[in-house]
């Protein structure tokens, strides 16, 4: 077991720089064409090179996989397919060695149809209590309960053989649990408690604002007001009561909180709930500079009230990949943006890529970095029949899902499968080697390498909030401490603000000297 986290808090996540992994996908340690921790362990000096703090982990508990490991079976056991528990212990104690800590994913708002719960519940047994079970509707029970509708597409849902019909937000492998009950809050509690005593430092929460449901499940109607499943009040109980146990190990929390009231949002931030939570409206951004500006000061000031630090981040295991993204005439966040055959420019999204790294990390507070965007890995296209994300099916085929931001990382260009290890669970694209990370290393201009050193360079900006300097329309410009960022979103290169050094820059400057469109420089003032 590894040591458990001291209880004290040194502030070490208030300005973190904090990696996603994505296991499945991150490199595969046994061959067989999944990413599996030895594959992690193996790649722990790379991590600690990139000069991150801390890992978030996406789920790696006992799975079914029916929705890459958000359908959990078991939290106490890691999924055969990555490993073992006593090796998830090692690479904790192993990954602190190296300076950087390990936050692990909580799925709190429901479960496998494989956990022992469901299956007990499925048999008659009292942990029926557990989870959301209704009649139908209708003369004889035909009908769904009420209106809900599943984020993966169709009705939130499913009948069994005996008539009654279970409730699941997400996939109908994913029955969601009645947070009513005190067992499914005590279990939560134990359950980080079991992860903390193995030194995990944090918690990722997905779904955080979806847990409590109105005891009545009444129809979605029109500005119903609250909303029957979406932040409901209760749940800054459950949240509170997490706090208390977290300030036990010195743990802290982030929540992925899709809320778009600000003053709501604000609420999960206070001192006695979660330390910090996904900031949405930057990464939403299209590449736009009054409307990045104006995200930037709206997050900086609702977490002012309660002294949260704000996070940045520009992708993750469910949205299309940045480079794609800003590659794309509509950058915005948008699912419509995946479909098939959308054209993109990789050049401009690239350079696009580049400078809102150097602008996410020139801000105050948490930076995550989903794998692969130091890479400047793309969005792939994958065949029609290797898409497993069950968005896709769900959808109807009209959604491509979320497996093209998901393809195994290219390591080394000149190994099979890139170094990956095993042929990988998703095909690479062709041409994925021209991404490997050995190749990175040794180009001064790649991706890698501007991401390692701004991630060296990123303290010179302090602690402080920002100070917005006079620019051109579509330009960004500010101060913190004694180091200046500068963006160009604008159509023409353009002068930079009076400076002592040039720290980092995300391109070359033109001939004159100035900033050309869609680059960004790091300067001392």
């Amino acid at each position: 077991m590894g040591q458990p986290t001291p209880a004290t808090d040194d502030g070490w996540w208030r300005s973190a720089v904090i990696y996603q992994v994505y296991v499945r996908s991150f490199a595969d340690g046994d061959g067989d064409g999944t990413g599996d921790l030895a594959g992690v362990r193996a790649r722990l000096p790379y991590l600690a090179e990139l000069g991150v703090d801390a890992l978030w982990f996406n789920p790696w508990y006992r799975s079914p996989m029916k929705d890459g490991g958000y359908d959990v079976a078991d939290y106490r056991a890691v999924d055969p397919a990555f490993g073992t528990l006593a090796e998830a212990e090692k690479l904790i104690v192993e990954a602190r060695e190296l300076g950087i800590r390990t936050l692990v994913d909580i799925v709190p708002n429901h479960v496998s149809d494989q956990h022992p719960w469901f299956r007990a519940a499925l048999a008659g047994g009292p942990e029926r209590e557990l989870f959301h079970f209704r009649p139908g509707r209708g003369e004889h029970g035909e009908l769904p309960p009420n209106d809900w509708q599943s984020e993966f597409g169709g009705p939130a849902w499913t009948r069994l053989p005996d008539g009654d019909w279970y409730l699941h937000l997400f996939a109908p492998e994913q029955p969601d649990l009645n947070w009513a009950h005190p067992a499914v809050r005590q279990e939560h509690e134990d359950i980080l408690r079991f992860w903390f005593e193995r030194g995990v430092a944090g918690v990722r929460i997905d779904s955080a604002a979806l847990l409590v449901k109105h005891p009545e499940l009444p129809d979605v109607t029109e500005g119903r007001d609250p909303h029957p499943y979406v932040d409901r009040d209760e749940l800054h109980d459950v949240y509170r009561a997490w706090r208390a146990v977290a300030d036990e190990y010195g743990a802290v929390f982030v929540g992925e909180v899709w809320l778009p009231d600000a003053e709501r949002f604000a609420r999960y931030l206070r001192p006695d709930e979660l330390h910090t939570a996904f900031n949405f409206s930057f990464m939403s951004c299209p590449w736009d500079a009054a409307r990045l500006r104006r995200s930037i000061d709206d997050t900086l000031a609702e977490h002012a009230p309660v002294g949260a630090p704000a996070t940045w981040v520009l992708c993750n295991h469910d949205v299309t990949r940045t480079v794609t993204r800003y590659g794309r005439a509509d950058t915005g966040f948008d699912f419509a943006t995946k479909a098939f055959g959308t054209p993109t420019d990789l050049a401009l999204g690239t350079r696009r890529a580049r400078a809102a790294a150097l602008l996410s990390l020139a801000l105050p507070g948490v930076v995550y970095v989903y794998q692969g965007e130091e890479l400047g890995l793309p969005e792939a296209d994958i065949p029609l029949d290797r898409i497993e994300d069950p968005m896709h099916a769900r959808s109807g085929g009209t959604d491509p899902g979320r497996d093209g931001c998901r393809v195994p990382l290219p390591w080394a260009a000149g190994e099979p499968h890139t170094g990956f290890g095993g042929e990988p669970w998703l095909p690479q694209p062709d041409g994925w080697a021209a991404y490997a990370a050995d190749r990175q290393a040794e180009d001064p201009g790649s991706m890698l390498r501007l991401y390692r050193e701004a991630v060296r360079l990123r303290p010179v900006f302090g602690d402080g909030p920002p100070t917005w300097l006079p620019a051109p329309d579509g330009v960004l410009a500010f101060a913190r401490a004694d180091a200046l960022c500068v963006v160009n979103l604008s159509d023409t290169p353009v002068d930079l603000p009076a400076h002592s050094a040039l720290l980092l820059a995300g391109g070359p400057l033109d001939t004159a000297g100035r900033l050309p469109r869609d680059t960004a420089v790091w300067l001392r003032a």
